[in-house]
């Protein structure tokens, strides 16, 4: 320990053991206790409490006050499980009966203090940190703490039962680690002591009947499992496993989740994970003895699982496509002909559960749909992946909830009636229909999607989250499509589609809600990004009134819709199809130009996201060449750098910057590399002088040197970073000299200097190559750039910092000892 720390550690007991001394911040406490962790990770316990006894008084002292803080007393009950983690402090400690008194029956327990949380959470976490070492064991099972864990399973408070849970299962482990399997039998002889008593304690639970008292076990098994890798889990499981199978055998099985969560952190462990063991025949009677709903969970895991058997994870497919198969079922004209695999449907349970009511139709439908969503993506599958029936099944979900189904028998009308606009599900299903474009299918079944989707998209009814996975899962469709045929083209099959399309997108583009709005504008820009630049879609695109309503969306009240105006303006220019600045209906009525109007964004929007957005097409349109950025471009990098520099959103500032490393990179051209062949220029290469010159006159320089003492901190990494850039390509040669002396030199350093000290308002002064050589080279940026890199609280982390604060909190330093902050 630092030798400052130990003469702190004194004064600092002293004020934690007196009640009277103001209250303690519990974030000081637990970073003391981090750094006694820490400490003891490196050291021994024991030469660390001989060496300073004021930490065994305080310990002593935490006991003594009937009004001691809760605070207190759970951070002593912590800090003396830290210690007690070595066995020798361990033995220390026991001499003076310190560990019974803060552990056993006659310690804490007996305190008010006892009711708060906190501290019956400091004493789990104490015993966590000190039952490590067989001498733990004996004292746990001596002090009644094993008792008190056992009381503490059923805690009101949550944090403390499962914390309650973990320490069981970590008492159990240690009792039984060095033990040989064969010797635990079904007997209580055959266990030690200590694993008897917890055995006896979750037979007690399984047999109690009581739920509470039934999931609390099988918690503590399912952590158990989870955990513990050994041989003796085997013989655990043996003992208490005709009292778990005993809950299926309910005509309700309690605790379903608890349950399904045990079999499968078992079926994970290598010790349950062959393919002979009973453990797969359980599950299988698991599968069919839970309800729909609780089964769905339990099925996906299997079929999660690495190894299992062919059967079984056939049965837990049949599970998850059950309420599917219900719904081909309810709208098929023949009865029994859902189409999909044998065994799936003809559930009357399921159908039962499914007609119930809305909500339990729409957990079940959902849940499926989700779970399927899941599986796709895998490696491995069950079984042949039955695409065009889950295309199928999913479209009819989305026509019963929309009320477009003729429903022919009477189960269809009533699942028609219990879906109808059920938002729910409509969500879940096109989520589950988009996933699906990963997959292939007949010609047909696309062009039903493709009409399905496109019955959402115009449908009044459909509400802004149902649009939004309506316009996600069409653009999943039309670029599976693509791909599918091999190019970049929209495929053939999908032409009357698009055509179809933009006219819903004028519609959506002019809906009087906002999300609608936003959703359309993403879709058009992911669409324009694939397809901008291909006749057929720039053909039906031009002969819409697309364009010209997304520019007139440049000027939304909401500033969402504004910031994804901007954005897909920006793509829609990039690709020549943006709206022209003067129209037929006011001839001769001079417009401002794209760029003039992303520039009256920058300048004047209240709002931060269109800003941003700005930002960022400039900063595209530049990497891109755009035609807008060649014209008189100085000038308007000079526009924009100024306008930039003063803006008080800080991501604004940041992607400035962006757009200025974009500007110098082209400005200062490819870097010399030594190793080229030399080969004639058409243009030479720009001078260092004439590169300053030009980043003077677009006011980049300004921007740069003004960032680098921004008051957030990214900015000033992103400066920093630029002009360390910038020095590497011109400071060190080309013949350009500094002017380390030249009176500009002194008035730009003074200018930098008024603004690293907040005065923003001093001019900089002329910036002359020469003069900026000069600065470049008289800044440290690398130690800059080495002190932007450091989390902001570098200083404070040091132990000997936390010590003095937690003393000047209470007054007991003197002078200016305290390293406030």
């Amino acid at each position: 320990m630092d030798p400052e720390c130990s003469r702190l550690l004194p004064a600092l007991c002293a004020v934690l053991a007196d009640p009277r001394q103001p209250m303690t911040d519990d974030t000081c406490l637990e970073k003391l206790l981090d750094w006694f962790k820490t400490v003891t990770e490196t050291e021994s316990s024991l030469l660390l409490l001989q060496e300073n006894p004021c930490l065994v008084e305080l310990l002593s002292q935490a006991l003594k006050f009937q009004d001691v803080s809760s605070r207190i007393l759970s951070f002593s009950l912590r800090l003396a499980g830290i210690f007690a983690a070595q066995e020798n402090c361990f033995q220390f400690l026991q001499q003076g009966e310190l560990l019974l008194g803060l552990f056993g029956e006659a310690g804490p327990l007996g305190l008010p203090a006892w009711n708060v949380p906190s501290v019956r959470s400091g004493w789990i976490q104490g015993l966590c940190s000190l039952a490590k070492h067989p001498s733990a064991e004996q004292f746990l099972v001596d002090c009644g703490a094993v008792d008190t864990i056992f009381s503490l399973q059923e805690d009101s408070s949550l944090f403390v039962a499962s914390a309650a849970s973990q320490l069981l299962v970590q008492v159990l482990s240690l009792s039984i680690q060095g033990r040989a399997t064969p010797q635990l039998g079904s007997s209580d002889g055959d266990w030690p002591s200590c694993a008897q008593s917890i055995v006896g304690y979750l037979e007690e639970s399984l047999r109690s009947g009581a739920t509470p008292q039934i999931t609390q076990a099988l918690k503590v098994l399912t952590t158990t499992f989870g955990r513990c890798h050994h041989s003796w889990t085997e013989a655990l499981w043996m003992r208490l496993s005709p009292l778990v199978t005993c809950l299926l055998e309910k005509d309700t099985v309690p605790t379903a989740h608890s349950l399904a969560d045990l079999f499968l952190s078992m079926a994970r462990s290598p010790t349950f994970g062959s393919s002979d063991c009973d453990l797969w025949v359980t599950l299988a009677q698991t599968l069919s003895c839970l309800s729909p709903t609780q089964a769905g969970p339990l099925a996906l895991g299997i079929l999660k699982l690495h190894v299992c058997p062919q059967a079984l994870k056939t049965q837990a497919f049949d599970v998850l496509l059950q309420p599917l198969a219900c719904v081909l079922e309810a709208a098929a004209q023949v009865p029994g002909s859902s189409g999909l695999p044998d065994g799936t449907g003809s559930n009357p349970t399921m159908a039962d559960a499914l007609l119930a009511s809305t909500s339990s139709c729409a957990a079940l439908l959902c849940q499926s749909l989700a779970h399927l969503g899941e599986l796709q993506a895998l490696p491995h599958s069950p079984r042949p992946w039955p695409q065009v029936l889950l295309l199928e099944a999913t479209m009819m979900t989305l026509r019963f909830c929309s009320g477009s189904a003729v429903p022919i028998s009477s189960v269809g009308g009533r699942l028609c009636g219990i879906l109808a606009s059920c938002i729910r599900v409509q969500r879940a299903a096109l989520d589950f229909l988009g996933m699906l474009s990963q997959g292939t299918g007949p010609q047909e079944s696309v062009t039903q999607v493709f009409a399905i989707l496109l019955e959402y998209l115009r449908s009044p009814e459909s509400s802004p989250t149902v649009l939004k996975k309506a316009f996600q899962a069409t653009l999943r469709w039309l670029l599976s499509m693509s791909k599918a045929c091999g190019s970049n083209n929209p495929d053939p099959h999908t032409q009357p589609f698009l055509r179809e399309l933009f006219p819903v997108m004028q519609k959506r583009l002019c809906n009087p809600c906002w999300e609608v709005r936003d959703s359309a504008l993403e879709f058009l820009t992911h669409l324009t990004t694939h397809w901008g630049g291909q006749p057929d879609f720039r053909e039906a695109l031009l002969a819409s009134d697309v364009p010209e309503l997304t520019q007139q969306l440049l000027q939304d009240p909401e500033a969402y819709v504004r910031a994804s105006a901007v954005t897909a303006m920006g793509q829609l220019a990039s690709q020549g199809l943006h709206a022209t600045p003067s129209g037929p209906e006011h001839p001769g009525a001079k417009q401002k130009s794209l760029p003039q109007e992303l520039l009256h964004i920058l300048s004047l929007d209240s709002e931060g996201f269109p800003r941003r957005a700005v930002m960022q097409v400039f900063t595209q349109w530049l990497q891109d060449g755009h035609p807008a950025m060649a014209e008189d471009l100085e000038q308007f990098m000079a526009r924009v750098f100024q306008v930039v520099s003063r803006d008080l959103d800080w991501e604004v500032r940041v992607q400035g910057l962006e757009l200025a490393r974009v500007f110098l990179a082209q400005t200062l051209g490819p870097p010399d590399c030594p190793y080229a062949v030399a080969l004639p220029a058409a243009t030479p290469p720009t001078s260092p002088a004439e590169v300053l010159r030009t980043l003077g006159r677009v006011q980049l320089l300004e921007f740069a040197f003004r960032a680098l003492f921004d008051c957030d901190r990214p900015v000033a990494q992103k400066s920093c970073d630029l002009l360390l850039l910038l020095r590497a390509r011109t400071a060190p040669g080309g013949g350009l000299q500094g002017a380390e002396c030249n009176p500009e030199a002194v008035t730009v350093e003074a200018a930098l200097r008024a603004w690293q000290a907040g005065e923003q308002g001093q001019p900089l002064g002329e910036l002359v190559p020469e003069v900026v050589v000069a600065i470049l080279r008289a800044l440290d940026l690398e130690g800059l750039q080495a002190t932007l890199a450091e989390s902001s609280d570098h200083v404070e982390q040091s132990p000997r910092s936390l010590l003095q604060d937690m003393l000047a909190a209470v007054g007991a330093l003197g002078g200016h000892e305290a390293d406030c902050y």
